[in-house]
């Protein structure tokens, strides 16, 4: 009786054909789906588009928006380049791409930015959003708000780092409007995102996009991405001559093919793109404190302003003033009130003459310092007498002659207003007065109310801004500073 021979060849077929169906077909068809969008840099006009407003998992070029935020921080003051960020457990937890921060490390911001720009490190950009918000819930809002100020209105973010989390979302076209106001708002960071290498602080990093930059003529940055949900994304920008090309892919099959396919939309962007057209560039968006206006809905803002080192404060107005307290004079302080009668009337000549004792005779000692203000009469009568009960003799006596009158002083409420920055000297009077009114409007929160005075010099014209405390000209100057305007203090005399 012949043995019955196993089929072990068939049986392999099977396998493997059993293999093929569980595994590779549904890992095709869970492919990251493809969207791309091409943009005129210079006029914001789409070029190209395919699935560009489908909402897709962004990846990594979620740290555009984070970097963005942080660059406009340190722009209003909140936070340093030099600012030193101590790393939560979050943060060092965070997976890869990753600096391999630990937990309690203390590290300057301008190295979490140089890692989370040119590595994509997660662990960083965590590290950017908790050191400015405090938390990612927080900084997520901010993103978000920001995002709709842009004009991102298919985008919402959950995290500062990209990586797959239900709900944050965005689209080809948004992440290409976001690369463009990187470029254009801060022109000054934009060189981040084209180094090939940079110092992280704790290492030297290379760029996740350096094939790109270092192939294809004119590329200068923006970011990668990639997830399995997301696939292999990248915001790109060139530069030929007077043209700039700003393109976006989604669900890229692999880095090759994904910087094959850019190069491909870059090329199409160059063709078709006009060799002169104007520079449009975005306009660029107002900070609003959302989480003050989140908080409080029914109030109605007031000046908002900053505070270095923390999230932005806004002052607020709740309401009408219901009551108005003089304030009390300091001990040792004297502020003696004119009192005459309502039938009595001062000449002209009694209003001069008793000006001019005013300026000449000096005010009552006080111990703290005091200011002159001289009561002169507006018109012909007077207010009515008011006096104690028991002051009635002193009363009658006034009553029987012109009414003198008298310097009334205070206690100073000048604060010790006798500071002042500098922000340069300059060959003419003109660019010293043109800088100081330029950095007026440009840091109005510190700089409102205070006296814009130019000094010749020698050497020039300084320009200063004066009538300032010791704290307001020490905060003017640090916020100066991060805006990388020269500025020094100003003491008094």
């Amino acid at each position: 009786m012949k043995a019955r021979r196993f089929p072990y060849a068939r049986f392999g077929a099977f396998f493997i054909a059993a293999i093929w169906l569980l595994v590779i077909v549904p890992l095709s068809a869970r492919a990251a789906p493809y969207a791309a969008y091409v943009m005129d840099a210079r006029t914001g006009k789409v070029i190209h588009a395919q699935n560009a407003n489908t909402r897709l998992h962004p990846a990594s070029l979620t740290k555009m928006m984070t970097l963005y935020v942080a660059f406009q921080a340190i722009e209003r003051g909140e936070i340093s380049l030099d600012s030193k960020v101590t790393i939560s457990k979050k943060a060092a937890a965070e997976p890869p791409s990753k600096l391999g921060l630990r937990a309690g490390q203390r590290i300057k911001l301008r190295y979490l930015i140089r890692g989370a720009a040119v590595k994509s490190a997660n662990d960083a950009a965590t590290a950017i959003g908790e050191a400015i918000s405090g938390s990612e819930a927080r900084f997520a809002r901010r993103m978000n708000n920001m995002a709709q100020s842009l004009g991102m209105t298919r985008t919402t973010f959950k995290n500062m780092h990209g990586l797959t989390e239900a709900g944050h979302l965005s689209t080809a076209h948004d992440m290409s409007i976001m690369g463009r106001h990187l470029l254009y708002d801060f022109p000054q960071y934009y060189n981040l995102f084209s180094r090939i290498t940079a110092d992280a602080g704790v290492r030297k990093v290379s760029h996740t996009n350096r094939r790109f930059l270092n192939s294809y003529k004119g590329a200068d940055g923006i970011k990668t991405g990639y997830t399995r949900a997301a696939g292999f994304n990248l915001t790109a920008s060139a530069e030929r001559g007077n043209e700039r090309i700003i393109v976006t892919v989604f669900g890229g099959k692999s880095t090759a093919s994904r910087n094959a396919k850019v190069t491909e939309l870059m090329d199409l962007g160059f063709r078709r793109a006009p060799s002169r057209a104007p520079l449009r560039k975005p306009k660029k968006p107002v900070y609003r404190d959302v989480e003050v206006a989140t908080a409080a809905p029914k109030t109605k803002s007031l000046n908002p302003g900053s505070v270095p080192g923390g999230a932005g404060k806004t002052i607020r107005l709740v309401g009408a003033v219901k009551k108005s307290l003089r304030p009390q004079l300091r001990p040792g302080a004297q502020a003696p009130v004119l009192v005459a009668s309502v039938s009595e009337t001062v000449s002209n000549a009694d209003i001069t003459a008793a000006l001019k004792e005013a300026v000449t005779t000096p005010a009552p000692a006080a111990t703290a310092p005091a200011e002159k203000i001289t009561l002169a009469a507006a018109t012909a009568s007077v207010r009515p007498t008011i006096r104690p009960k028991n002051a009635t003799k002193q009363t009658a006596t006034r009553q029987k002659r012109v009414v003198e009158q008298e310097v009334v002083t205070r206690v100073s409420t000048s604060g010790g207003r006798h500071w002042g920055v500098n922000v340069g000297r300059y060959p003419s009077r003109y660019a010293a007065e043109k800088i100081l009114l330029k950095t007026a409007l440009a840091e109005m929160s510190t700089l409102d109310g205070t006296l814009r005075k130019v000094i010749k010099r020698p050497q020039g014209f300084d320009a200063n801004f004066l009538g300032m405390t010791r704290e307001t000209a020490d905060l003017a100057c640090r916020r100066l500073a991060a805006r990388n305007v020269s500025c020094f203090m100003i003491g008094p005399g």
